[in-house]
């Protein structure tokens, strides 16, 4: 597990929003999905806005690996699920993000149900 470079995880971070590749069983890569994201402290962060039956959220944990996209930046990365202790700052960095786009955008992806779907990104 490598960390994050502090100027790529802050592009990315400053980045609307993020493309997401999870690896297919042979290796590629499939078709990247857009999402929101947040950077907090030394790490990254991803949830599923329809719980933990999304699919791109399925076969990201069930490959562990892939690739991210934003701020000009591009890695290779693993997925994992978070620790639940990081929910409460990954809602409050969600929300100052994107709270701008409105309630119906935001509510999916912060919260109880949603901190269940949070995954840490990670670049190999």
């Amino acid at each position: 597990m490598t960390a994050w470079d502090a100027t790529e995880l802050r592009r990315i971070g400053a980045a609307t929003e993020l493309r997401i590749s999870s690896r297919r069983p042979d290796g590629t890569l499939r078709p990247a999905v857009t999402i929101w994201h947040a950077a907090v402290g030394d790490a990254l962060y991803i949830r599923s806005a329809h719980g933990p039956e999304n699919g791109w959220f399925r076969r990201a944990l069930r490959s562990g690996t892939g690739r991210v996209t934003a701020g000009g930046i591009s890695k290779d990365v693993t997925f994992r699920l978070a620790v639940p202790a990081v929910a409460p700052d990954v809602d409050a960095e969600l929300h100052a993000k994107y709270d701008r786009y409105g309630a119906a955008y935001v509510r999916p992806i912060t919260g109880t149900d949603a901190a269940a779907t949070t995954l840490v990104v990670l670049p190999v």
